[in-house]
């Protein structure tokens, strides 16, 4: 990894905020366009912010940030199961470009690797169409499709999209 990059697991009440934060700048950049900001405001609440990103720890994701130039401009989470599930994947806006995603990706990997396991799988917004693309060039293949209720009238439309690593002998 690059000298001006550096990933960290989030473990701590501190770490927890910095996340909060960095979803409500990526999440208002991002996702407006694509599923408008009534449905953004519901989702941070629900899934970013600091008390549900303590819920999921303790429901045994395995959250990280990603640092460039020692400032906090991204962060990922998974959570082992059939294989791994990357629940979150942002990069701040400003920051794309310059090798952070990789980086986080290739810390996932890592992982993978040192705990056997070949399958990661994630959902992305069938109209993340700049997303989709990344995942793509990634490796990632969409496989399936699915509809979930989130409740208060809003719906994730995603597709489903999965990546094999090749198993080390």
């Amino acid at each position: 990894m690059r000298e001006n990059l550096s990933i960290e697991i989030a473990s701590s009440k501190k770490h927890i905020k910095i996340i909060e934060s960095l979803a409500k700048e990526i999440w208002s950049q991002h996702y407006l366009p694509i599923i408008g900001q009534e449905q953004v405001d519901y989702m941070l609440s629900k899934y970013q912010s600091a008390d549900a990103i303590t819920q999921s720890i303790e429901d045994g994701y395995i959250y990280y940030i990603a640092y460039y130039e020692k400032e906090p401009c991204g962060y990922s989470a998974i959570k082992p199961d059939e294989g791994i599930l990357l629940s979150k994947f942002y990069v701040k806006k400003n920051i794309r470009g310059k090798g952070l995603g990789k980086a986080m990706l290739s810390f996932i990997y890592k992982y993978a690797e040192d705990n056997r396991i070949n399958r990661i799988w994630l959902t992305c917004n069938k109209y993340n169409s700049q997303s989709i693309n990344i995942y793509k060039k990634l490796g990632f293949s969409i496989v399936d499709k699915v509809v979930t209720d989130i409740g208060n009238g809003f719906v994730m439309d995603d597709y489903i999209m999965e990546k094999y690593l090749e198993e080390k002998l």
